[in-house]
């Protein structure tokens, strides 16, 4: 009763949050709306360009930092400020770009786990909602049904800007293979490579999915990789010591 009577004067805090985000939702829209004309040609450059601005800009940017004699985890930081202003930046570029590709792919024929499916999706603005939300690095709930899978690719190709790899982890390895299949459309429609870390691969091919843009696993599997990997160095260190 009283939770109600405050939501009732001072408003929801998740309503307040969605209304902040409208002006966003518009933005992406009317790019989106601009982004129609173009071949798919012209809008796989749109994002590679990004891209390339991104990794140029980087890179310049940690020579200016060396050169004023910044500690390397002052460096670090900064880099990863500049790099979050970047994809802030150009958010509603990216999203546009990504629902302009699931419009292309509408009508579309597509092999699912080895199951033909007709493409019929496209981000509403609610997804839009969700993809920002993520990004911001909060939490996104969504029913069933509400399609919680295809606003994972707004944020996973915006931060695959940075050419670090991005990794999508979901609960076990049937998912993480359908969705790698699924959204990898969306992803190598735009030249991004997608993989699926499954837990009984050999480390030859755990080595090669690690090297795509976008790479899909559960959580135990990313979880024992990341234990394995600093048990490695770990045991090397020692030897070196010794």
């Amino acid at each position: 009763m009283i939770g109600t009577i405050i939501s009732k004067i001072f408003g929801n805090k998740s309503a307040k949050d969605i209304k902040r985000l409208k002006p966003k939702i518009e933005q992406i829209n009317n790019y989106y709306k601009n982004l129609k004309s173009l071949s798919d040609e012209k809008l796989i450059n749109e994002y590679q360009k990004l891209k390339t601005t991104l990794s140029a800009k980087i890179d310049q940017k940690k020579k200016d930092l060396n050169n004023q004699d910044f500690e390397p985890l002052e460096i670090d930081n900064k880099l990863h400020e500049f790099e979050t202003d970047f994809l802030n930046e150009n958010l509603y570029i990216v999203y546009a770009i990504v629902k302009d590709v699931a419009r292309r792919l509408c009508g579309k024929e597509i092999i699912v786990m080895n199951q033909k499916l007709d493409w019929n999706m496209i981000h509403y603005d609610e997804q839009l909602i969700g993809g920002i939300v993520l990004h911001q690095g909060k939490v996104a709930e969504m029913k069933t049904g509400e399609g919680k899978t295809l606003v994972s690719t707004l944020p996973v190709v915006l931060n695959a800007l940075t050419g670090r790899g991005v990794h999508v982890i979901t609960v076990n390895d049937y998912l993480a293979e359908r969705d790698s299949q699924w959204m990898g459309y969306i992803y190598k429609f735009l030249n991004l490579s997608v993989g699926c870390n499954l837990s009984q691969m050999s480390n030859e091919s755990r080595r090669k999915v690690y090297q795509c843009d976008i790479t899909y696993g559960t959580n135990s599997t990313f979880g024992f990789d990341y234990l394995r990997d600093n048990m490695a160095i770990s045991k090397d260190n020692q030897v070196q010591r010794n």
